[in-house]
């Protein structure tokens, strides 16, 4: 049956580089599907779906009760005025407010767990309040979707949800047709890769520190750093390009031809839902280094398809850089291959997708 669906999101890219494929099936399909989200990179590319797009403006970090009000009271009247059959949110205020917008109205919705964010790493308000506020907008949906079983059991733990309603996929998967396998470098100076926000919880101050302690080893190793600066450390980045070791990309809308010079991605990250990097990075056939967390390790077999390292922990990490280094590169490739066959057996897009459909409708 032909519906009318909502999407609510924060990130317009976001929603191109790992729903697109979604959304298109829902298209193609012959479901009307119209999207509110922030305009920001990507947006051209996010509306050449064929979907209706319209801006929305959401203090994506900020705690002003009168910013959440406003962005409450926008999805209030849009699902007035749109009468959907569905409503699909990600990320963590579109979660909360436009899922306490369609319970209010009655509307069926499907909530998208893609992290649990900064609020639920310590104990505190903050993290009681977004309990409680996750608690009220999770309420009715009939369908919570979690990129890891951790993020699942904390909810279930919480009684944020039910049993009933969560459902866990394997992150958002990987189009392995986009990111197909390409040829190991040959090179003898290492390249490691880091993809993302350029912010502490990502750990880069922990790669900064051990690519460090393994120049000063005198490895053969450069760091290419792609993703745009979260917090600042413009200044340390421009620092380390000049003594030679780093060189900064800024953010990039066609990671391959990075991930494809690159001998190995470094993921130290404090928290994920599920690191889309990691994967894309494995389905190209490279190692991939990540932290030993939910959300990362998902991705690895450690050993074989490349290396867990413990968060926070930066001798961890050197220690971890400067095992594979030592690797041959017979040695390093073949964890490249494994990594590939583990993306096309477990995070395949195309399985990700049906079974989301599946739960949606």
């Amino acid at each position: 049956m032909r519906k009318k669906i909502l999407i609510f999101a924060n990130c317009s890219s976001g929603l191109f580089d790992f729903r697109k494929e979604l959304i298109m099936t829902l298209i193609q399909a012959g479901h009307v599907v119209k999207i509110y989200t922030p305009f920001d990179l990507e947006i051209e590319e996010l509306k050449s779906l064929g979907a209706e797009v319209v801006e929305t403006v959401i203090d994506r970090r900020g705690l002003n009760p009168c910013n959440d009000l406003k962005l409450f009271k926008f999805y209030w009247e849009k699902i007035k005025t749109e009468t959907p059959d569905l409503v699909i949110t990600y990320t963590i205020k579109p979660n909360i407010y436009g899922g306490l917008a369609c319970r209010l109205r009655r509307i069926a919705y499907a909530t998208n767990i893609t992290g649990l964010g900064t609020a639920f790493q310590k104990e505190g308000w903050l993290k009681t309040m977004v309990t409680f506020m996750y608690r009220i907008g999770c309420k009715a949906a009939e369908t919570v979707f979690f990129e890891n079983v951790e993020n699942m059991q904390s909810f279930l733990e919480r009684k944020i949800v039910n049993e009933k309603q969560a459902c866990l996929l394997n992150g958002a998967g990987v189009n392995l047709e986009y990111f197909s396998e390409r040829e190991y470098p040959a090179n003898d100076m290492l390249h490691f890769l880091f993809i993302g926000r350029v912010m502490k919880e990502k750990g880069i101050d922990e790669l900064f520190l051990a690519m460090k302690m393994l120049i000063k080893d005198q490895c053969p190793v450069k760091l290419d750093v792609l993703g745009e600066y979260e917090e600042d450390y413009k200044e340390k980045v421009e620092k380390y390009e000049l003594e030679g070791w780093l060189q900064f990309h800024g953010f990039q809308n066609d990671v391959r031809p990075y991930i494809e010079q690159a001998h190995c991605f470094v993921l130290p990250s404090w928290h994920e839902g599920m690191a889309n990097t990691n994967l894309e990075c494995a389905a190209m056939a490279r190692p991939v280094i990540t932290s030993n967390i939910h959300g990362c390790l998902e991705a690895v077999e450690d050993g074989v398809t490349g290396y867990l390292c413990e968060k926070q922990d930066v001798d961890s990490l050197y220690e971890t850089m400067k095992k594979f280094t030592k690797l041959s590169y017979e040695e390093r490739k073949e964890m490249g291959l494994a990594g590939r066959r583990r993306m096309e057996k477990m995070f395949d897009k195309r399985n990700v997708v049906a079974k989301t459909i599946e739960a949606l409708m």
